[in-house]
């Protein structure tokens, strides 16, 4: 996260940070941010970013990053919000996640306008104009069994 906020300093953007006031004992905070926003936990860390973003990418990452795209999926696939979601897919990274996402629509679990709530490419500038160009899917039931 550093040498990505470091990177995008350094070209003249902005980078935002949210960040839980008890993770600042345990965690370095980046000292040259454009703004910090210190909140009180993680369900109010995700709620500020959610605010902010414009669209949620997520590169290679363990559980909390696995954690944090399910949550904004789910999210959008009930309405919170029309945003688009992607996964840069880093050497084939989320291959085995891609594979559950069709497994889920296979077995009627996601329905298959929403395999589309998510946008993967393993090249960013071809990610972006994926989120670019992104149009929410159409709402469905998705409680199938009870039509």
């Amino acid at each position: 996260m550093g040498t990505l906020a470091d990177t995008v300093l350094e070209n003249n953007g902005q980078v935002i940070g949210v960040m839980p006031t008890a993770l600042f004992q345990g965690e370095m905070v980046h000292q040259n941010l454009t703004q910090l926003y210190e909140v009180k936990d993680m369900h109010e860390r995700k709620a500020k970013m959610g605010e902010l973003a414009d669209a949620f990418i997520a590169l290679p990452g363990g559980y909390g990053t696995l954690e944090e795209i399910f949550e904004v999926v789910s999210w959008g696939q009930i309405g919170i919000h029309n945003k688009p979601v992607g996964l840069l897919n880093i050497n084939q990274y989320y291959n085995p996640l891609i594979d559950m996402i069709s497994q889920g629509v296979k077995a009627g679990f996601i329905p298959s306008s929403h395999a589309q709530l998510v946008s993967i490419d393993h090249a960013p500038d071809q990610l972006l104009q994926k989120l670019h160009d992104y149009q929410p899917p159409q709402k469905v039931n998705k409680w199938n069994e009870l039509t």
